[in-house]
């Protein structure tokens, strides 16, 4: 809930800066638990979440903004 209320606040390149960034860190996470388990395996699920909300945000702008 804190998190979707932190992203409606930040601008469009700055919501795109961070997906990318979430995006980042998803594949990070993804690749060391292949190679070894993570400690916390909920981090993948969170990161997955985490680029789903920013795409949501994202598309609720575009939408927004053809109206």
């Amino acid at each position: 809930m804190k998190n979707e209320i932190v992203l409606k606040e930040l601008s469009t390149s700055e919501l795109k800066e961070r997906l990318d960034n979430e995006k980042q860190l998803y594949l990070k996470l993804k690749m060391n638990h292949a190679v070894s388990p993570l400690e916390n395996p909920n981090k993948l699920k969170n990161s997955r979440k985490n680029i789903a909300r920013c795409l949501t945000e994202l598309r609720l702008r575009e939408l927004a903004e053809n109206k």
